[in-house]
Formats: structure tokens, sequence, C-alpha cells
């Protein structure tokens, strides 16, 4: 049972949520709540079997309070000679009481990252009242004050319930950047996985956003559309992304670990998945639809096949329409070469088949597990999973 109010119980120390954008990969992360208070999404593995719940403001200024005096220290030290040694970083570990190894260790991987950015945690930060979490925003900013970016996941259902005021004041106080999983702007791809928000509520969601101040990334997963309603997926989301400009366009290709709702849709022959192949015409079809932006386009994740495809629409949409085109212009097993190699992380881009030690290893491979383009997609979701 999901619980929407805070625990009561004593601080235990430093605490940390499972999952951040990949894009925050440097940043601090700060703990406001515990998994997901939606929690239904049938693609999503990460919150499942979790019960929702808000950590208590003091912990939370605790949190933020044990890793401001650990960077305090670790600057001291490295300010000597410009270098943390192993006997400094034993020295701070007794330097706080029960639980705190976990809050040296983001300090000190916070400090290694050059401390710019933080994240909240976890899935919907933004669900707490506005006011404490502006508080958390000052208090952030009064300890750090350097720090240049401070962003949090949002659902675009909370958004759209939040004062155009309180977003403008969160921007103030120092929230910069907002992560949306739009995942689709298609209606009836959203009610088939169960995301609780309309296309209409992502656009607003979007908008308001964009107008208190703050950048905006939204998440468009490839595939999700299945066979069925792949076009749609592709056409619905470009539209909604053209009326919402914003700042980022992230892709995330749908993967299908066993133990996520969407799986037994898959298994039963309900929810068709799409080929490589497939999945890639349906990109170009997203790509070449949006239209009238200046959004930056990312593929910063393993699951997706084409890790430079990134640039700013409009002037890099040719170059990225480019890049899926030459793609399918290859012959059937060269495709092969690249989706395997790929997954494998010895290809990066297409350029990359050109090395022949890689290529050799990768061809290797495809001989050795036969995998040919009748089989290549049994194979990826094999490698695939390495990643989920």
């Amino acid at each position: 049972m999901s619980k929407t109010a805070s625990e009561n119980y004593e601080y235990q120390g430093f605490e940390q949520g499972p999952i951040r954008p990949p894009s925050e990969a440097g940043s601090l992360l700060i703990r406001i709540t515990r998994n997901c208070p939606w929690n239904r999404c049938t693609f999503c593995p990460v919150y499942k079997g979790s019960d929702f719940s808000l950590r208590l403001m003091e912990h939370v200024m605790e949190d933020i309070n044990r890793v401001h005096r650990y960077v305090l220290e670790i600057r001291a030290c490295a300010s000597k000679n410009g270098k943390v040694y192993p006997a400094d970083i034993e020295r701070l570990c007794g330097f706080e009481g029960k639980g705190d190894r976990a809050a040296l260790n983001a300090a000190l991987n916070w400090a290694n990252s050059g401390m710019r950015s933080i994240f909240l945690q976890d899935a919907n930060s933004l669900i707490i009242k506005p006011e404490r979490l502006i508080a958390i925003l000052d208090h952030l900013k009064h300890c750090f004050p350097w720090v240049a970016r401070i962003t949090s996941y949002a659902r675009s259902h909370t958004i759209a319930r939040i004062s155009d005021g309180h977003l403008q004041s969160m921007a103030l106080a120092g929230l910069s950047r907002i992560h949306i999983g739009m995942e689709t702007g298609s209606d009836k791809v959203l009610s088939r996985i169960k995301k609780g928000v309309d296309k209409k509520t992502h656009i607003a969601a979007g908008k308001k956003v964009k107008q208190a101040g703050m950048e905006l990334s939204e998440y468009i997963m490839p595939g999700l559309g299945g066979r069925e309603l792949s076009r749609e997926h592709a056409l619905e989301s470009a539209d909604a992304l053209n009326q919402i400009n914003p700042d980022f366009i992230r892709l995330r290709t749908l993967a299908i670990p066993s133990h996520v709702e969407l799986y037994e849709e898959y298994r039963k022959g309900e929810f068709q998945k799409l080929s490589d192949l497939e999945t890639v015409r349906e990109l170009l079809i997203f790509l070449e639809a949006l239209d009238g932006i200046t959004s930056t386009i990312k593929s910063d994740h393993i699951l997706n096949l084409f890790e430079n495809l990134e640039g700013q629409y409009p002037q890099d949409k040719e170059k990225m329409v480019g890049i899926i085109k030459s793609f399918l212009a290859l012959a059937p097993m060269e495709q092969v070469f690249f989706q395997v190699g790929r997954r494998m992380g010895l290809f990066r881009t297409l350029a990359d088949m050109g090395d022949n030690t890689k290529r050799s290893h990768v061809e290797n491979a495809c001989t050795r597990a036969d995998i040919r383009p009748d089989n290549v997609d049994e194979a990826i979701n094999e490698l695939m999973k390495r990643f989920i």
C-alpha cells in the first residue's frame, strides 16, 4: 500500500534512491521522496513492489548538512596539494555518526565530478508541497552556492496541478531543469501502458515548465506503441513535442524485461514488439515529423542503436535523418554487424565498422553464435538484458 505521508522514524543516515537520468551521472543525489507515487506503468521495472513515501523534511535537511560538512573537509584536504589521500578518507569516516559512509561517498563522488549539479530523487520530487520544495532548494543554494544546476524528475500530471506562481518560485529558488517521461504523445499508447496522463496534459505540463523559466527534458521511448501503433506513436509524439518545444528530447528505446507487466502482454502475443529495423524506421518517421522546434536530441543510453544521433533542430535535422538513412541503406548482414557491435559496446557510430580489429571481433561473435538477419533480434534481446 502506498504511503503519501512522511514516515515517522529516527534519522538513519544519508539516503540515495536507485536511479537518475544518465545526464545526471555527475550530480549529487538528494533523496526527497522514496519510490514512485504512480508506479503503474506497464513497461517500468524500477519501483515495483516498493511503497511510496515522503521523507521527513528534517531528514532531507540533515542529508544536505552532512554532505556539506564532508565537502568542506574534502576541500580543506585538497587545498594542501590538490589531492585527497586514503588516510584523509579514513579520518573522515569517523567525522560523523552512524550511517554516514554513504554521505562521505556521495561527497567524494560529487567532488570528483566537479560539484556543478544536484539531482533531486526519486521519481517525482515535485509531488511534495511547493513550500517544502522551495525550502529544500533554498538550503541547497545556501550550502552549495556555486552549483550551476538543480534538476528533478516530475510527472506531467503533477506539474499540471502546480500553480504557475509556485513553479516560478521554484525556478527562482534554483530548480533549473525538469525531466519528464512523456514516453509517447499517443493517447492510445498512453492508455495501454497505464501512464495515467493524456497527450493534452503532457503538452500543458511541458509548456508550464518552459514558461516558469526552467529547462525541460522530455523522454520518448521508440518502440512503445508496438507494431500496431508504431506510426501513430511516432507522429503523435512528434506533434506533442512540436507544441512544447522542450530544450531536450531524450530517446530511450523500449526493452521488455521479464518482470514487468508489459512482458506478459508480449509473451501472450497481445503486444508485438518491434524488431530493431522496425524501430529504426519508426525513429525516421519521428525525426522527420519534428518541425518548428529548437530542441536538442539526445541518444544517451546504451539501449539506443545510434549513440551519435544527437543534434539541435532545425540545423542538425538532416544530419540526424541521414544517420538513419545510411543504416537502412546497408546490406542486411552489415546491419547485423552494426546491431551486434553496438550492443557489445564495440561500435558507437557507423564509421566504427571501419575499424578492422573491432569488426573482426564482431564478425567472429556473429559466426560463433550463428547470428543472421532472420534471428538477430533474439540475440539483441539477450544482449540488452544486461542494461535494464
